[in-house]
């Protein structure tokens, strides 16, 4: 069983930055394919970020329209850690967000599902005030 623990989360004013990082127990070069997602009260999890961990697919990376040009995910094979780095925050990226990983090389649509994960961290929350 894998597990992901994530961290980095706070509160910040807009505008501001945080960079969120998620340690998996295995080697992240195993689980192909890792993805941050993030829940708002009241509001389904939404799909964030996503990067490819793993051999021949390198650090290939997509993002949500909404954060965009904001947020960057990397991936740091020795620690086995994939970070989220947040900038130019806005009171409606304020969520839990969550780290999500799978073993297998998922595609364009599925990247997308949080049904297609296998594993989940527990979450960290992200407060951005106005």
């Amino acid at each position: 069983q894998v597990q992901l623990v994530e961290s980095g989360g706070g509160s910040v004013q807009a505008g501001g930055s945080l960079r969120l990082s998620c340690v998996a127990s295995t080697n992240t070069y195993t689980l192909n394919s890792m993805a941050w997602f993030r829940q708002a009260p009241g509001r389904e999890r939404e799909w964030v970020a996503f990067i490819y961990t793993r051999g021949t697919r390198g650090s290939d990376t997509a993002y949500a329209d909404s954060v965009k040009g904001r947020f960057a995910v990397s991936h740091d094979s020795p620690k086995n850690t994939v970070y989220l780095q947040m900038n130019s925050l806005k009171p409606e990226d304020t969520a839990m967000y969550y780290c999500a990983a799978d073993r297998g090389i998922l595609g364009s649509l599925s990247r997308l599902r949080t049904d297609t994960y296998t594993y989940w961290g527990q979450g960290t929350q992200v407060t951005v005030s106005s």
